[in-house]
């Protein structure tokens, strides 16, 4: 028998006989921006625009952000930053790449670069920006770049 108590309190049971669990809410965008909130990073290739967010909320941005050019372009998507570097220097092309965030294994990263001339690939940051950018960003943190 089982009592008034323990039948008002038992959780409904999945197909498996496990508790079912309530489904997970479906990510939404971020006010201001076309990322969602799971986003620590978003970007606007079209708009040439990133903001940093945390929990759901822009805390950084609209940053000036200048991606790569129609040959080497910025590949879309969703990433999360493998490794940082604040003094790289790229072999491939013999170039300074200051604040580096990498989030591909192509080498694609966020680093301080001019907003004028497209990169091969890589977003360019404005000085303080990068420097934003390479101090809140932490391995694994997600990036969303959008056309």
């Amino acid at each position: 028998m089982v009592s008034v108590t323990a039948a008002a309190t038992a959780l409904p049971l999945g197909a498996t006989g496990a508790v079912a669990e309530p489904p997970a809410a479906e990510p939404r965008l971020v006010p201001g921006t076309p990322c969602t909130t799971t986003a620590h990073a978003c970007v606007s290739l079209s708009r040439n625009r990133a903001w940093l967010i945390r929990a759901g909320e822009v805390y950084y941005g609209e940053a000036s952000a200048l991606g790569g050019r129609p040959d080497s372009p910025t590949p879309v998507g969703t990433f999360h930053v493998t490794w940082k570097d604040q003094d790289h220097h790229s072999k491939e092309f013999d170039a300074p790449m200051p604040n580096s965030v990498f989030f591909t294994d192509t080498g694609v990263a966020f680093h301080q670069g001019s907003l004028t001339e497209r990169s091969a690939g890589c977003l360019h940051l404005s000085k303080k920006s990068s420097e934003v950018f390479f101090g809140e960003l932490k391995v694994g943190d997600e990036v969303q770049v959008v056309p």
